[in-house]
């Protein structure tokens, strides 16, 4: 039986380059409607048929630097006329203890729909860590 899969080794690549800065990514869901189908002469049950898939937003985790590349990427797309040319892939690639890819998830099509600058508190010493949440076209799941 396999050993499960460590959650603190991770990368994420955006266009195929690898950006090893968030320390955080979640939301990963996938999802399929349940359509309900009431057949007529057929009272004791609901046929209940898969529908289409579909995926929750993921969210980006890092330490807040004088870059503004997060920010600016989501800023483009609410200037921009040709606003499919920010749609990115992204992977976001799992490694084992050894440093080996385990495990990538693909994200086609993705661009940013929200993004949180940190809280600042003066009684406190916490790094700043900002966040992105990104939406996507289209999904897929890779073993190495």
């Amino acid at each position: 039986m396999p050993d499960p899969n460590v959650a603190y080794r991770f990368a994420v690549e955006i266009s195929g380059i690898q950006e090893a800065l968030f320390t955080e990514c979640s939301g990963f869901e996938s999802k399929i409607d349940v359509e309900e189908y009431k057949e007529g002469g057929v009272n004791d049950y609901v046929h209940k048929l898969p529908g289409r898939q579909s995926f929750g937003n993921i969210t980006l985790k890092r330490g807040m630097t004088n870059s503004l590349e997060l920010w600016d990427w989501l800023n483009r797309l609410t200037n921009t006329t040709t606003k499919r040319d920010e749609k990115k892939n992204i992977s976001v690639v799992l490694y084992d203890g050894k440093g080996s890819e385990v495990l990538r998830w693909n994200l086609i099509g993705a661009y940013p729909v929200k993004w949180n600058s940190p809280t600042m508190q003066t009684d406190q010493s916490a790094i700043m860590v900002e966040s992105l949440e990104l939406t996507f076209q289209e999904f897929t799941l890779q073993k190495r």
